[in-house]
This record gives structure tokens, C-alpha cells and sequence, in this order.
């Protein structure tokens, strides 16, 4: 839509990045996206915007900008009672101060235009947002993420004017007056925008928001998408726990399938319309049914689609974006609402800082509460509960903030946490934004912090363990990690990574590396599934034939899926496809599940299904449980996922492991198993490599060579074989060593017969990473690979070019 332009409003249509001064940041984005991206597929509601011309006008023309500027003159902003007090005093003046007669009227004739244009098909009154923007707003190194107001379906004139009073005002919000302190923005560099825009009728359907890289770790290769039902104001305040996405860039652009991972959050509320035109009573929060808050509240078409606009708008700005958007539950179309520059990761430097914590200081520690981890970082101190942004007077520096939810009226203390830790809130809430700017670690959404947790406790909150964050009675020793990685030394051996958790594939791929020589799918199984497959089966096939209490277990865990049976092969089809998408193109080499029967059993459902074995250690596992009739559909699923990920997805990076072979006849049968399930040997260059662990597989690997592609020597296996003990025996670990001269002869009868014929061979043992003679003496004898644990990779490394020089 456009018109004739005035000092006073600008339309949408007509404006662009190079308006950031009139409109700021927000809405020249808007204008940007509705004229350039229109025609690329991105739809984005119409409206009009104030400019700050209007703003300056109405503060200086009225008298307010004289006394806000005595008011904030030598304000401390770290005296939050004082801040509080200065607020709300500069934005009662604000809101009651009326319009200039010719701002007024300008503002009435656009909304007459929009309104005209928006009107329904059967004349229903159209709704607006009436959103801030300030000119200093989105900048690439600053982030005034919902410091300003929002006002959401606001309804007819008189309300529109009111809004965009209580707009103007929210410039002086606490929040934002001490952002702008700690962050050297004079107070009058800034005006406010206020934009009026379309309602999409998310409160029908769907909203959230999306990031074009990962928030936690900079992963750039894949879009980060969260949607929850409503209004998207619910995931932007934290107030909601959203679905998340992910989804891999290569493969969108290719045509591919292209979602890498699916996670139903709870989503217990939404945000949806009122009957008050009341400005700020407009909306209201209301329950989510529990069946729908299982179920994922976008198909995998639409978070494709969502992530194509995303796609398009960030090749549009050059930069990775952050992007709002909404599904209208009426005409069911995708909106993009918002979008500004992603300003945390965005603004990474060379270095790795990696926060360490032993797992043998937290295996003892008690966990008090855990949530949706916030960064990557470690913080501890002592507890501060807070129950109300009036209360920040009593916050300490130092001390770990817990609240129902932080949104940035929080901000001034925030700064000054150790770690924040909240009951609810999403990865992509204000919250969330801020403490990733400011560096500290927050656990989101853990339901019950503020219960759970009392004044003075000390505890310890863990962001470094993956997705999930940790809150640890006590304060625990952690270290920090620095290394500088463009200075890292050339090697003479390949180092790749043990990789089992999907969630920490995009911070691992950071490291330097050269593939994952070990991505166990029983990792995957046991922390993206739980269910052992034959239950799972069984409820696909036969659901009478479980006991009722384990079906309606596993019905409840599987509900987000089209069946029990897709449930399995997604799920292990998205946790490959992580850690394949995160180290693309390097090769990934995954191993076939190497469950023994007592660690099934420990699934939802097992020991129904599993034998009792004296020994599992050496019994029901790996290539014979494969070829056995009562596990091979269970088998033929893992196939099915990683087939997927191969050949749908396109990540042919995925190389296939056997475990556990101890016969030439299991070799030849697991290779002929695959090619029945579409996984056939040299066939859309995928290679299959055995895992090297029996001394059988050692001592005639000539004739195992024969049906594989190379091997991954398996140390600990190796040795506890060839020395007769149970590694997992007290009585005998003393005399568990790789370095003996029987596991040496081994490892270089295997190591041989593949370099004599040109094939593979790595060790995804920890065995070099313990031992630094052990490596050394394995460089020496050829091998290819090092495949380790990711907290020792760096330290490996350093050794490794050092006894090489």
C-alpha cells in the first residue's frame, strides 16, 4: 500500500534500509522486506510507520524533552528503586501529553486507509500491532530487543493513538533507560517509530520466532526455528515453552527433505484475543488442551517454508537475521512479522572458550532443577528468588537470579548475575536474547526454579553439557578453555571425535577435527527415544498385546509422530542427521546400535523383550542380534533412518559400522542385511567399515577386509578380549591396559592388512588420548585416524604436533 508520504507517517511500501534514522531499525526492515522481498515469496503484513521527526516534534514541541532531560541527569541506573521511581514519572508525562493537531490527524487518515484495506470479506473490524522502533534499534552491535512496547490486536482509533502514546513512552522504560546508559547511547540520540501493522491471526494457528544460524553455538549451516500456538508475543516474553526446529540449509536449497530435528516443547498456554478493546487488556493467556500441547504445532512443510523465507531474507542482508513470524489461522499463509540482525554469535571472534566441568565432580553433586540450556557457560553463587521486578533492589551482584520468567525490565540486574534460572521461557524469549549478549549462562524453563530453589542456597548452573542446563547443589570447580584456532599446528594423523548427543553436534563441530570417527546410535536410541523398538512394533502392529499401562506410556511418548514405527525411524533419522549436517562434508562414521541385552532391557518396555545373559558383555550384541530372526525388524528400522538420512536428506557423508562381527559368515550376512534394507556397499558412495574388536577380527582382518571397507579399531573391546577380563570388574581393571604387548600385536596385525590393502583404518578408542606413548607409537604404525572424545581433542592434538616436530 502507498500514499502521498507526510513528515509524520511513512507507509510500509515505501521505505528501506536507508531509513533507519526516519523509522528505525524495526520498521525500516519492514518497509525493506515489503518492497524487495515481495516478489521472492515473503509475505509480510502492510501498515505505516511514525517517523521520528513526529517523535522529536511531539517531546520537544510539548515541553516533555526539557523535563525528561532534568529527570535522567546523573541518574545511577544501578540504584533500580531510583530508575524505577525516574520511569514512571517521565512515562505518565509521556502517555498523558496529546498530540500536535497535524501528527494526529496524519496518523487518523493512514489508519482509515489501512483499516479500509484490511477489512475482512464480511466487514468484521480489522485488529493492528502497534509496535516500537527506535532509531538506534537493531543495529548489528546493539540489541534493544523488547525494551519498547508491543501492543497487539489493538482495535479502532482512538486506541491506535493510545497505543502509540504508550509506545512513545516505553523509550523511557527502566529497561531501556539503563541499556542505553550501560551501552553510551545519550538518551536524545534516540527517537521512537511507532509502526501500525495488519494483524496475522496467529491467535487461529501458530507463531514463534527463527534465527538463520544456531543460537548456542554459531552454527551457520542451519535455520532455528521455535513455534508455539498464538500469538507469537507468548515465545518472545518466555512465558511459553516452544516446539524447536532445526533445519539444514544445504539440503533446502538442494530440494531436499531438510528438517534435521523435531522437539515438542510443552506449549501449557497461549496468547489469544479478548473482547476488551482496552489498550494493554487486548489479549490473554489461556490453557492448551494436553493433547494438543503433545502434538508439533507446525508439518514439516510449513517449518520448510518458514525456513526458506528465513533463507531469503538473510542472503537479502548479507548477515544472519532474526526473525519473527506468524501463521494466520484464517487464509493459513506464513507472515514474516519481523526481522533485525542476530547480534550475539554474529559477533564471535576466532577463539574457542570452552567451559569444563569433570564428570566426576558432578556425579555426586545433586541436581536441583534443569531446563533449556542458555549459552555455553558455567556460573555459581548463591540463590536470589525473586518474585517481582520491584524486588531488584534486593538482588546482589554475584548471586544467581531465579524468577517465574525474566523478561528485560530485568535487564539492570541481569548484568550482574552469576546465572539466571527460570521456570519458563524458550531458547528464543527476550530473556534468553539478553543473558547470550551479556555472556551469562541461564537454564530456561525449568517449571519449577523458583519452588525448587531457596534465598542463599549455593549452587552451581551448567550450560556446558549439552542442550539441557544443570542446576548442582553446591559450588563445583569448572575450568575455562581458550584456544586460538586459526593458530592450531598441522598434524600427521586425521584427529576426528567420538560424537553419541545430537544436541552438542553444532558446538563439537567447532573444534578442530576432520570428521566424527564414532557417532554410536545407541546413544541416539537411548537419549531421542527411551522406548526399546519391539514395544514400539508391537503397538503398531498388535496394541492389545501390551499391558495398558506401557502402552498408554509409550502412545504419550510418541504422540508428536505419525505412528510408533515413524516415531523410531524420525527420531533416529534426526539425531544421525545432526551430527552428519554439523561436520559436513567431513565423513561421520555411525555404528549400528551395540546394545547389550541388560542395556536394553533398560528401555521403556524391555524387559519384556530381552533375555537375562550371565554375560552380555559377550553375548546377545552387535552382527549376531542383527541376523537373528527376533531383532530383525527392529534392525531394518535403523536402516530405514539412516537411509534417509543418506538418500533423502542428501548427506552422504554418513559412513555405516558394524560392531561386534566375530565370524567371516556374520561379515557376509550384515552386508547382505543392509543391501535388503537399501544399504548397499559402494552404492551412492556409501562405505561400510567394521568395528575391529574381537581378536578374530585381527588376527584373519584379511578375510573380514573382504566384505568391509576398512576398520575402526576398537580398543577397549580389543583388550578386554585379548587379555580375558571384564573391564567392568574392580577385581581386574588394574591389569586393563591397551599398551600390552597382546593388544599391540592386535592392533598392528589389523592396522597392517589394511594399509596392505589400501583400506581405511582409525582407533576410536581413548586409549591415545590416556597414553601419549600409545599414539605415538600408533603414528608410527600408520593409522589414519584418531577418533576422541571431544574435552581431549584439543589437548591430543597439541601433543600429537609436538611429538611430531
Amino acid at each position: 500500500m502507498t500514499s502521498q508520504p507526510t513528515s509524520n507517517i511513512r507507509w510500509f511500501s515505501d521505505l528501506g534500509l536507508a531509513d533507519l534514522e526516519e523509522v528505525g531499525g524495526k520498521n525500516a526492515s519492514l518497509g525493506e522486506m515489503v518492497s524487495q522481498l515481495a516478489d521472492l515469496g515473503v509475505r509480510v503484513p502492510d501498515g505505516f510507520a511514525t517517523t521520528s521527526g513526529a517523535f522529536h516534534r511531539f517531546i520537544g514541541e510539548t515541553g516533555l524533552a526539557e523535563r525528561i532531560a532534568g529527570l535522567l541527569d546523573g541518574l545511577d541506573t544501578d540504584d533500580v528503586r531510583r530508575l524505577a521511581e525516574v520511569g514512571r514519572e517521565i512515562r505518565d508525562a509521556v502517555v498523558a501529553q496529546p498530540f500536535p493537531e497535524d501528527l494526529e490527524a496524519d496518523i487518523r487518515t493512514a489508519y482509515e486507509q489501512l483499516a479500509t484495506a484490511s477489512a475482512g470479506a464480511g466487514g468484521e473490524e480489522p485488529s493492528f500491532a502497534v509496535r516500537s522502533s527506535a532509531t538506534a534499534e537493531d543495529l548489528p552491535d546493539a540489541s534493544f530487543a523488547g525494551q519498547q512496547e508491543t501492543f497487539l490486536n489493538v482495535r479502532g482509533i482512538e486506541s491506535v493513538l493510545t497505543a502509540i502514546r504508550e509506545v512513545f513512552a516505553s523509550l523511557y522504560n527502566d529497561r531501556a533507560i539503563a541499556y542505553r546508559v550501560h551501552h553510551g547511547f545519550a538518551h536524545g540520540d534516540v527517537a521512537l517509530s511507532a509502526g501500525v501493522q495488519r494483524m496475522v491471526r496467529s491467535d487461529l494457528a501458530a507463531s514463534g520466532v527463527m534465527f538463520t544460524m544456531d543460537t548456542e553455538s554459531g552454527f551457520t549451516d542451519a535455520v532455528f526455528v521455535t513455534s508455539a500456538y498464538g500469538l507469537g508475543e507468548g515465545v518472545v516474553q518466555g512465558a511459553v515453552n516452544p516446539d524447536e526446529f532445526y533445519v539444514y540449509k544445504p539440503a533446502l536449497r538442494a530440494g531436499r527433505p531438510a528438517v534435521l530435528k523435531r522437539g515438542v516443547g510443552g506449549k501449557a498456554t497461549k496468547m489469544v484475543y479478548t473482547d476488551d478493546a482496552t489498550v494493554g487488556r487486548t489479549t490473554e493467556f489461556v490453557d492448551v488442551s494436553p493433547q494438543e500441547s503433545r502434538r508439533l504445532s507446525l508439518t514439516d512443510e510449513e517449518v520448510q517454508e518458514l525456513a526458506r523465507h528465513a533463507l531469503t531474507i538473510e542472503e537479502h542482508y548479507g548477515r544472519p537475521m532474526d526473525i519473527e513470524w506468524g501463521k494466520d489461522g484464517l487464509d493459513g499463509q506464513l507472515y514474516v512479522l519481523q526481522a533485525r540482525p542476530e547480534t550475539v554469535q554474529s559477533r564471535r571472534t576466532g577463539a574457542l572458550e570452552r567451559f569444563k566441568i569433570d564428570r566426576a565432580v558432578t556425579q555426586d553433586a545433586p541436581v536441583l532443577v534443569e531446563g533449556r540450556a542458555i549459552g555455553q557457560k558455567i556460573g555459581a553463587g548463591a540463590v536470589r528468588v525473586l518474585s517481582s521486578v520491584e524486588d531488584m533492589h534486593e538482588f546482589n551482584a554475584g548471586e544467581v537470579l531465579v524468577a517465574d520468567m525474566t523478561d528485560p525490565d530485568w535487564e539492570p540486574i541481569m548484568k550482574r548475575a552469576s546465572a539466571i534460572v527460570t521456570n519458563r521461557g524458550g531458547r528464543t524469549c527476550h530473556a534468553a536474547i539478553i543473558a547470550r549478549e551479556l555472556g551469562i549462562p541461564a537454564v530456561v524453563g525449568t517449571g519449577s526454579a523458583t519452588d525448587a530453589l531457596a534465598d542463599g542456597r549455593e549452587v552451581t548452573v551448567s550450560c556446558a553439557e549439552g542442550d539441557t542446563g544443570l542446576v548442582y547443589e553446591g559450588l563445583l570447580d569448572f575450568e575455562i578453555e581458550r584456544t586460538e584456532l586459526d593458530s592450531m599446528p598441522e598434524v600427521p594423523v586425521k584427529i576426528m571425535m567420538n560424537v553419541g548427543t545430537p544436541e552438542q553436534a553444532f558446538a563439537f563441530s567447532q573444534l578442530p577435527n576432520a570428521g566424527v570417527g564414532l557417532a554410536r546410535l545407541e546413544f541416539i536410541i537411548n537419549r531421542q527415544i527411551g522406548i526399546h523398538p519391539k514395544a514400539l512394533l508391537d503397538l503398531a502392529s498388535d496394541p492389545d498385546s501390551l499391558p495398558a499401562d506401557l502402552r498408554e506410556e509409550v502412545e504419550e511418548l510418541t504422540a508428536a509422530y505419525a505412528g510408533p514405527r515413524e516415531f523410531f525411524v524420525q527420531r533416529v533419522a534426526e539425531g544421525v542427521a545432526m551430527i552428519a549436517a554439523a561436520f559436513a562434508p567431513e565423513p561421520v562414521i555411525v555404528r549400528m546400535s551395540d546394545f547389550k541385552s541388560n542395556e536394553y532391557a533398560n528401555l521403556v518396555g524391555g524387559e519384556r523383550y530381552e533375555p537375562h545373559e550371565e554375560n552380555p558383555m559377550i553375548g546377545y550384541r552387535g552382527a549376531s542380534r542383527y541376523l537373528s530372526e527376533d531383532f530383525v525388524d527392529c534392525f531394518a528400522m535403523e536402516c530405514e533412518a539412516l537411509r534417509h538420512v543418506r538418500d533423502e536428506m542428501g548427506l552422504t557423508n554418513v559412513k555405516v559400522m558394524i560392531p561386534f562381527v566375530r565370524t567371516t559368515s556374520e561379515a557376509a550376512g550384515v552386508i547382505e542385511l543392509l543391501k535388503k534394507h537399501g544399504l548397499e556397499r559402494g552404492k551412492n558412495d556409501l562405505q561400510v567399515v567394521m568395528m575391529c574388536e574381537v581378536p578374530s577380527n585381527a588376527v584373519i582382518a584379511e578375510q573380514f577386509l573382504e566384505h568391509f571397507d576398512g576398520f575402526s579399531i576398537g580398543s577397549n573391546d580389543m583388550t578386554q578380549l585379548t587379555l580375558g577380563l571384564d573391564r567392568d570388574s574392580a577385581l581386574v581393571a588394574g591389569s586393563f591396559d591397551e599398551r600390552d604387548p597382546a593388544v599391540l600385536h592386535m592392533l598392528e596385525l589389523a592396522i597392517r592388512a589394511c594399509k596392505a590393502q589400501g583400506k581405511y583404518v582409525g582407533i576410536c578408542g581413548q586409549g591415545p588420548s590416556d597414553h601419549p606413548d600409545l599414539a605415538r607409537w600408533l603414528l608410527d604404525q600408520g593409522i589414519e585416524s584418531m577418533s576422541l572424545n571431544p574435552d581431549t581433542v584439543v589437548d591430543t592434538w597439541l601433543h600429537l604436533a609436538k611429538a611430531a616436530d
